[in-house]
């Protein structure tokens, strides 16, 4: 397959159409523009539906109504945009219902900037809206792992009756890189897969062919039961999704955690480091939640001290302690706002680490 080169956004849109997006609803917001103005253009060529909502609050809930006919949607939007979507998104989860969210995350809080941030961890990955539940979150460390990871998100959604996430940041919405694009796929809604959907039944048809998409549960019992079928759910997701990259943890001195565009910068201070004779290796979280709770463990075991970097105030971290559990020491590296790690920072706190200095 021949390769094209592509910014970050145009191609996670591309992707969307390919996995048989049809239905797009979101407002622009830098740093993701791209992706509403490349589905403008986009979804008339393939027959899709493109909607520029008034507000990001409006786009959610007509993703929210979309899922619940049955059609493969997507949002997009940025850090204080996602934050206006919670409540819907929370609906969504509710209801049980697939639907597709890429978060291009910029500095925060409030307004911030324009530039790449990891602050919306903790937002995406512990509930940014109210209740108990979870979305499947992937964070790309390129452009081709999120094209590659979007293709997948609809089936993924489709499968466990859940919001998916992409959690990428400003820089790999922005950056270009060489990419492969998958195969168009051709999805109609099947009545047989998803049973729950509505599709217009006349008013004659007996009650249980009515299908209602419905959050709302007067009794007790009846939330019970959702909240009990959402959590065996996750455990099931849990069991199944979890998926992470380790680079050079074999015999590795110093084990250091770092997700999206942060990871790469990682991979470049370990690779200088191995020239020196320090070895350091990498776990590099693909999903944030479910997350990769025993292969941090394992590879914290046999190592000096645990290294987390990140582009926040201290995010990720939390739940790199919570694997490690106090077997080994966990320090972190971190700006918030949009300030990128340095390699060199970076190579030294691993050299302490490892008593190198």
């Amino acid at each position: 397959m021949a390769k094209k080169l592509m910014k970050g956004n145009e191609a996670m849109a591309e992707a969307a159409v390919r996995a048989g997006c049809r239905y797009f609803f979101g407002y622009p917001i830098t740093p993701q523009s791209e992706i509403p103005e490349y589905l403008s253009m986009r979804f008339p060529e393939v027959g899709g539906c493109y909607l520029q909502a008034e507000s990001e609050i409006s786009a959610i809930n007509m993703v929210y109504g979309a899922a619940g006919a049955g059609a493969r949607v997507m949002t997009s939007s940025s850090s204080p945009g996602i934050s206006l979507k919670q409540e819907g998104i929370s609906y969504i989860a509710a209801s049980e219902l697939p639907a597709v969210i890429i978060n291009v995350m910029r500095g925060g809080p409030g307004l911030g900037s324009i530039q790449a941030s990891q602050g919306d961890y903790f937002q995406a990955t512990k509930g940014g809206g109210h209740g108990d539940y979870h979305m499947i979150v992937y964070a790309p460390a390129s452009v081709q792992e999120a094209i590659d990871t979007i293709y997948g998100a609809f089936d993924v959604a489709d499968q466990y009756r859940l919001p998916v996430m992409i959690l990428a940041d400003g820089i790999t919405g922005q950056m270009m890189e060489s990419v492969e694009l998958p195969e168009m796929k051709e999805y109609v809604v099947d009545p047989v897969k998803k049973p729950y959907a509505a599709r217009g039944y006349n008013r004659n048809d007996p009650p249980d062919k009515r299908h209602v998409i419905n959050s709302l549960y007067i009794e007790t019992s009846e939330l019970t039961e959702l909240n009990k079928r959402l959590q065996a759910q996750y455990r099931l997701i849990e069991e199944n999704e979890i998926r992470y990259e380790a680079y050079r943890t074999e015999n590795a001195e110093v084990l250091v955690c770092a997700y999206g565009i942060v990871a790469r910068i990682c991979k470049a201070a370990i690779d200088d480091l191995a020239q020196e004779g320090v070895q350091a290796g990498l776990i590099r979280p693909i999903t944030l939640w479910p997350f990769p709770k025993q292969a941090i463990a394992e590879a914290a075991a046999t190592v000096k001290g645990v290294l987390t970097v990140e582009i926040s105030a201290g995010q990720l971290v939390e739940d790199v302690r919570l694997a490690v559990n106090g077997v080994r020491p966990v320090e972190f590296l971190g700006h918030p706002g949009s300030l990128l790690p340095a390699t060199e920072d970076i190579k030294a706190l691993i050299r302490r680490i490892a008593g190198r200095e």
